[in-house]
């Protein structure tokens, strides 16, 4: 079921109670596309709103987002998910794009210029002036290669761009530091969103000199940074005053909130990109197979995890593209018009670059095996061929990292795609398990507000207990 698609309570994580006797948990994820809000509450979602993000531009490697359409639709999204819930709720949790940057000022909050998005791949100006010395000390500290999808390189950008326009108040850093400051009045950024940008020492869980003198970045700019069951402040944002409370990037809430919580437990979220995220255990260090590696989470009491992550930068993506040349109208015609073989035709979905293992930013898409004999319905079945496979080779990187996985759970919306999922299964050769729930972001960076507010255990009302709403074994 798509977010806010019903205002009913849905029956989630098992049989808890008088929802209307209930305080809830409002949980956002601002993401690329949307904002997504739920309010959660005593094992169920009692409201789910979907609230699209307008204002991208698009041209050429630029991706660009009107911040304050980023800012309007956090506020849109949470007070709609209030009215249609009905009921108390104790705080709220945000989640965020990750690697998407903004220039803004530190004591108005006012934004200069629009925001750079996770997709914008003109950093690589920054990212090609580096030596492979510094590279290599890069990726040993961080655990990230030098790339222009992470945002340490696309603040060096933005700062050389704008630097006449930068004044002595202006800041540049990720848009969650932003988006908490307009909330709170304070800029804070989680362990979990830092390490995405290539300029934390995740072992210290501070900025780095080394890091932030490589990108030019001053450090004394960036924002304080909290773990990610942390308590942030207060909002009246959305109307009487809340609890700020747990902050994380979109795909490790992912990870979280569907239980992947020790290490080899990997899942694959298929939105605008696919992100495969495995975790791997407390030890922070770079991957052996050109994986990235992030800090999962940190907690409070000192709890923390690590996890490898590969991108496939263009999936839901690439649907759009598909039905902007007219070869389908919708994301609901895969199905039909993919089930049959691909009849030779090949489609390599590289249409915003590659990213892990391989980590060619300017890689193109291909399609081959053309012949006048080709069909619409040909194009788009290797198409599903080619995202599985894609994906598939992370899945393969990251056995190489940590042993043969034994599942691979999954969210977002292409996972409707029946005959995508199937593809999946055969190519991995072990079972795909389908989370139950459309917003996995959302509950997770909920289950983090419970725990920060009722302590460690509490999230497992939300993250632990669920069962896949399909399995796709592989066929033999």
């Amino acid at each position: 079921m798509p977010c806010g698609s019903s205002g009913r309570a849905q029956r989630f994580l098992g049989e808890r109670g008088d929802v209307s006797a209930s305080t809830g948990i409002l949980a956002i994820d601002q993401g690329t596309s949307a904002t997504k809000a739920i309010v959660w509450s005593d094992g169920h979602v009692v409201a789910e709103v979907d609230v699209p993000v307008q204002g991208a531009h698009y041209a050429g490697d630029a991706v660009e987002q009107d911040a304050e359409a980023l800012w309007d639709s956090v506020v849109s999204a949470g007070c709609a998910a209030l009215t249609q819930a009905g009921l108390p709720v104790r705080a709220v949790g945000i989640g965020n794009q990750g690697e998407t940057v903004l220039a803004w000022n530190r004591r108005t909050g006012a934004p200069v210029g629009p925001a750079l998005s996770w997709q914008d791949r003109r950093s690589v100006t920054i990212t090609d002036r580096f030596d492979d010395k510094t590279s290599a000390a890069l990726l040993a500290l961080t655990g990230l290669p030098v790339d222009p999808y992470f945002a340490g390189p696309k603040m060096a950008f933005l700062r050389e761009q704008s630097r006449d326009a930068l004044g002595a108040d202006d800041v540049i850093t990720t848009i969650d530091a932003w988006i908490n400051f307009r909330l709170t009045g304070k800029a804070f950024t989680d362990t979990a969103t830092a390490s995405r940008t290539q300029l934390l020492d995740p072992a210290a869980l501070a900025w780095s000199d080394l890091a932030t003198e490589a990108f030019g970045i001053p450090a004394h700019h960036l924002p304080e940074i909290v773990d990610n069951d942390a308590i942030l402040g207060t909002t009246d944002a959305f109307g009487s005053p809340l609890t700020v409370a747990g902050a994380i990037v979109d795909q490790q809430a992912a990870l979280f909130a569907e239980g992947c919580t020790t290490r080899g437990m990997a899942k694959c979220t298929y939105g605008t990109g696919a992100f495969l995220l495995a975790h791997t255990g407390a030890e922070h260090q770079p991957s052996s197979s050109g994986l990235a590696t992030s800090l999962a989470w940190t907690m409070r009491d000192g709890t923390r995890a690590s996890c490898v992550d590969g991108q496939v930068y263009a999936a839901g993506a690439a649907v759009s593209w598909l039905e902007r040349l007219g070869l389908i109208t919708s994301a609901a015609d895969l199905d039909r018009l993919g089930a049959e073989p691909s009849a030779g035709v090949l489609f390599r979905p590289s249409l915003a670059g590659r990213g892990a293992p391989h980590w060619e930013p300017e890689a193109k898409g291909m399609i081959t095996g053309l012949s006048l004999a080709t069909r619409p319905e040909d194009i788009v079945s290797a198409f599903l061929d080619g995202l599985a496979t894609e994906v598939t080779d992370l899945a393969r990187a990251v056995e190489a990292d940590l042993g043969s996985l034994t599942a691979l759970r999954v969210d977002g919306g292409l996972t409707r795609s029946r005959v995508l999922m199937q593809r999946q299964a055969d190519r991995l050769g072990i079972p795909v398990e389908v989370y139950p729930h459309a917003c996995a972001t959302a509950l997770g960076i909920a289950a983090l507000a419970l725990r920060a507010v009722d302590g460690p255990g509490a999230e497992d009302a939300i993250i632990r207990g669920w069962q896949p709403a399909t399995t796709y074994l592989p066929r033999s």
